[in-house]
């Protein structure tokens, strides 16, 4: 049985969700703390990946379809490193910024490929501007051949239906990429 791979040339996605960066800190770890007994890890490589809706982006842009990214960001350092990133790799970045919150970012730091915490820096975008990530969906949507909608809980899919029913109107497919167990939210797609 030979496996092929199907062609992504011609994918032309909208991918719209709860955007992250994903932070790493790592290196050895070889004592304990004497303020409290946590381990004292040397920190020596740091990097970062887009995470969330950003990371469903890539992996599309790296399947070689054209990917477009719409979701809320802070006016921060996490955003102009998502932005950069992801457009240095092909994925057509549509943030919608809230000045007031933060990009969220996930830190995890590891050693010896263990991860020892994770500190979350997020705020909840539920009760960012809808209007201004409908318009920016609207100028989009007619133009590409799917969306994905990249559903984190983080509140920025808050109007999925609204989403979902302008998709089909023009006769666009719509995927899910969810979580939680409330499917409702996703009626249609």
């Amino acid at each position: 049985m030979k496996l092929s791979i199907p062609e992504f040339s011609t994918a032309n996605v909208l991918v719209v969700g709860d955007i992250m960066l994903d932070r790493y800190w790592s290196g050895p770890t070889g004592r304990i703390s004497p303020e409290a007994p946590v381990p004292v890890t040397k920190i020596e490589d740091i990097y970062h990946r887009a995470g969330g809706a950003g990371n469903v982006g890539l992996n599309i842009a790296s399947l070689g379809g054209r990917a477009h990214l719409i979701g809320f960001v802070g006016n921060d350092e996490s955003a102009r490193l998502l932005h950069t990133d992801l457009s240095g790799q092909g994925v057509n970045c549509q943030f919608v910024e809230e000045s007031d919150m933060p990009t969220i970012t996930k830190l995890r730091v590891l050693s010896r490929n263990q991860q020892l915490l994770r500190l979350d820096f997020e705020s909840n975008f539920a009760d960012a501007d809808s209007d201004a990530l409908l318009n920016q969906y609207g100028q989009i949507v007619g133009s590409v051949n799917a969306v994905i909608l990249s559903d984190y809980g983080k509140g920025t899919l808050k109007n999925s239906l609204l989403l979902i029913e302008q998709a089909r109107k023009a006769n666009i497919p719509v995927m899910i990429d969810p979580k939680g167990s409330d499917f409702t939210r996703y009626k249609n797609a």
